[in-house]
């Protein structure tokens, strides 16, 4: 039996290796996650400096917690990848689906991860983070990553949902970004209100809690693990801050 790090109205959190709780925990109808890419450096001396190194503009005042498991090479980084699906998978619900944000540069990779570890590969969806995304003078902006979908199995399109984007625009706002790497919470929140059949949504590296976050806003239940303790810290009281209603999260 593991001890929730956080438990309130729906939404869980456990503090730890993702590897070593995901076999306690009950289905879940959507994975949703943004792993390590481990892409930020092409050497290996480059791979292991400091996250705040490897993803932080010079000259940033914001200062926020480091985080592990950023540091594999491409090979690694696929069999590691391959390990946590397919604990994923073990958990899914016929049908779930499987969503990993990834960057350019690892994406051949996860989606060869996503079929090794038995999923079924659906294709990709892009986050546009619009003109604010890093400039490279004299060659094309960094300005897109993108979202690996994937199924348990054959794919039931829910007609009762809505028509979702196959690019989402949405720049990220420093207020709001808790983690190195944090996505926006409209982001989130727009997949997986993608469908009301995705009620019990699982954020294995949850980090700061964007998920968990979105999923709340939504009624829906939601499962977080990290391990990195002072980002477990900073989801929670995220979480208990108040959730703004639809209306507004949706303007």
């Amino acid at each position: 039996m593991i001890e929730p790090y956080y438990q309130h109205a729906g939404t869980t959190i456990y503090h730890g290796d993702c590897r070593d709780i995901l076999p306690h925990l009950e289905p879940v109808d959507l994975v949703l996650t943004d792993p390590p890419y481990s892409s930020g450096g092409m050497t290996r001396s480059d791979r292991n400096l400091k996250t705040s190194d490897k993803y932080v503009m010079t000259g940033t005042d914001l200062i926020r917690p480091e985080f592990s498991g950023d540091n594999r090479d491409q090979r690694s980084f696929l069999l590691w990848c391959e390990l946590w699906m397919r604990d994923c998978l073990k958990l899914a619900k016929k049908g779930a689906v499987l969503a990993s944000f990834i960057d350019w540069r690892q994406l051949p990779t996860l989606t060869d991860a996503v079929q090794v570890a038995g999923w079924v590969y659906r294709g990709i969806t892009v986050w546009d983070k619009t003109e604010a995304a890093r400039p490279q003078k004299g060659w094309f902006r960094a300005q897109a990553e993108f979202l690996v979908l994937a199924s348990a199995g054959p794919l039931e399109v829910d007609r009762d949902g809505i028509s979702s984007p196959g690019v989402f625009r949405y720049g990220i706002t420093q207020s709001e970004k808790e983690h190195i790497t944090g996505k926006p919470v409209k982001l989130c929140f727009d997949i997986i209100r993608t469908t009301p059949k995705f009620q019990t949504i699982l954020d294995p590296f949850m980090g700061s809690g964007t998920t968990l976050v979105a999923a709340k806003q939504l009624g829906r239940e939601a499962i977080g693990i990290e391990i990195e303790e002072a980002y477990c810290a900073i989801a929670v009281r995220r979480l208990q801050q108040e959730i703004l209603p639809l209306t507004e999260v949706l303007a």
